[in-house]
């Protein structure tokens, strides 16, 4: 190891130290809550499993606790995959069942609430009074001039980037640490452990781009479909950000590969395909046939031979790696993205607007995220049986959230992307067509807020629930599904400023914190 190696690791150990010897539950709360934050939690899971299983249970609705501590506790160990129930918030209402009016004066306590509302599953009607509760008041206490600086930016990165819902190394940089919580005598030490791993990490990610870049350039399909979109860096960030975990070098490299092979197939069916064409290369693809694909034009015939060849490369993998040959269900996914996105073409092509039902029943196929979740769980190889893959062959709760959450907000984001002039049509194309006699409806968008919201419910309690499915595995369909505003979020000169801003802070800066 070099001199910065042997000094990231003699600082982990000091701070494992630290975690281990604490006594006060609060101050082991907000270093838990600081390293999760600053992304160097990877390195000390065992100690910090070890704080969130004693601090289980530990804290009630007693009228004796601060709510910045127990909304901290709950947010914490919710996002551990610990169930607390939201009854421990009762104490903080009144006889009418509403949060207490006093408690608007309480700025930490609010912004604690604000992040564990976020953690909400369906029917928990006292995180959406949480939600309101303190997006309300830290709203009027932002427009307000009584606020210290470093607390005002807190609250406003509080209510624009809630922490559930975003990417940790993309605000990390901006965590005011010091401000915070400057009096415990260990901020100084993570601070300057985040700052050392976050530039190793920027390495490696580099690093690993280069492979993607120089994989993708011998791959030669961007030469051959020159009408498709040519984005490693892009697919490159679903990788980066379903598995951020340096430890997952492989796995990135891997999961991209199919990540780029949706963009591609993709844009064949919105740009480049006849109809004809189309159907001929879904009935291929149902196949999996060399012989099946001699009908087909030139461009297709080397698509499908890419897509042969790594789906094959990936289902030795699994099997080498984990005993599992997922060969069958990885073609029969591709066969089902193709199956979706001819139903898009054939929608467009006859000019027919479907049911938002339909249409968002599609989408979820057609978004690529049950194609790549398929992959992902077997390239992690943990729980592999007949049974869980059975689960994942039908696009379990999970799966099919994530993929609403992608395909409302791809449609929200109405501008083109790059290259693409094609056609897909969008939810509220199809909702305003449906609702077009009734003027009682509620805006489109107002609607489709709505329903990510829900799904995001749903996700949230998935992520609590005992199913198939590995930590692992529900952290990274979590994170897909942060990611999703940040590769969406056109603004009007149809560009993609906070994406850009996330790939600078991932790839180009170094950091001092």
């Amino acid at each position: 190891m070099d001199g910065i190696q042997i000094k990231h690791s003699e600082k982990c150990e000091e701070i494992r130290r630290i975690l281990s010897e604490l006594d006060d539950p609060l101050e082991c709360l907000i270093m838990v809550d600081s390293l999760q934050r600053l992304c160097i939690d990877y390195h000390f899971e065992d100690e910090i499993t070890t704080v969130l299983n004693n601090q289980y249970g530990t804290l009630n609705s007693s009228h004796n606790v601060d709510l910045h501590v127990l909304a901290l506790h709950f947010r914490l160990l919710r996002q551990a995959g610990y169930f607390v129930s939201t009854d421990i918030f009762d104490s903080f209402k009144d006889k009418e069942g509403q949060f207490k009016q006093e408690l608007s004066e309480d700025i930490r306590g609010l912004m604690s609430l604000y992040e564990a509302s976020h953690l909400g599953m369906e029917g928990e009607d006292t995180l959406d009074q949480a939600n309101y509760f303190a997006h309300k008041h830290l709203s009027d206490a932002r427009m307000s001039t009584t606020l210290q600086p470093e607390l005002a930016r807190a609250v406003s990165d509080t209510l624009e980037y809630p922490y559930h819902k975003n990417l940790a190394r993309f605000k990390a940089k901006h965590y005011d640490l010091s401000s915070l919580h400057g009096t415990y005598g260990w901020v100084s030490l993570v601070k300057e452990l985040a700052r050392m791993d976050f530039n190793m990490v920027r390495s490696l990610y580099q690093q690993e781009l280069l492979q993607i870049f120089r994989w993708w350039r011998e791959l030669g399909l961007s030469q051959e479909l020159k009408f498709a979109r040519d984005q490693p860096l892009k697919w490159y960030l679903w990788s980066i950000t379903a598995l951020p975990d340096p430890k997952d070098s492989q796995l990135r490299m891997e999961l991209t590969k199919p990540i780029s092979l949706v963009y591609i197939i993709d844009d064949i069916f919105d740009v480049g395909g006849t109809l004809e064409e189309l159907t001929l290369f879904t009935t291929a693809v149902n196949r999996w046939e060399i012989t099946s694909i001699e009908e087909l034009p030139e461009y297709m015939k080397i698509c499908f031979k890419a897509l042969d060849d790594i789906t094959n490369e990936i289902s030795d993998k699994v099997l080498n790696e984990h005993g599992w040959n997922p060969i069958g269900t990885l073609r029969m996914a591709w066969g089902g993205l193709c199956e979706a996105f001819l139903i898009e073409a054939k929608w467009f092509a006859s000019k027919l607007v479907p049911k938002s039902r339909d249409y968002l029943e599609n989408g979820v196929i057609s978004s690529g995220v049950p194609l790549v979740l398929a992959h992902l769980f077997f390239l992690l190889g943990q729980g592999l049986n007949k049974e869980s893959v059975y689960y994942v062959e039908r696009n379990p709760p999970l799966i099919s959230c994530t993929a609403v959450i992608l395909r409302l907000w791809d449609d929200l984001g109405s501008a083109k992307d790059e290259k693409q002039e094609g056609h897909d049509g969008s939810y509220i194309e199809c909702y305003m067509k449906e609702h077009e006699e009734d003027s009682s409806i509620e805006s489109p968008k107002n609607h489709v807020f709505c329903l990510i919201s829900d799904s995001w419910k749903q996700l949230n309690g998935e992520c609590l629930s005992m199913n198939h499915f590995s930590p692992s595995f529900k952290r990274a369909s979590l994170n897909i599904a942060r990611i999703v505003p940040l590769m969406y979020g056109y603004n009007d000169s149809q560009s993609l400023p906070i994406l850009e801003d996330y790939i600078k802070s991932l790839l180009n800066e170094s950091v001092s914190f």
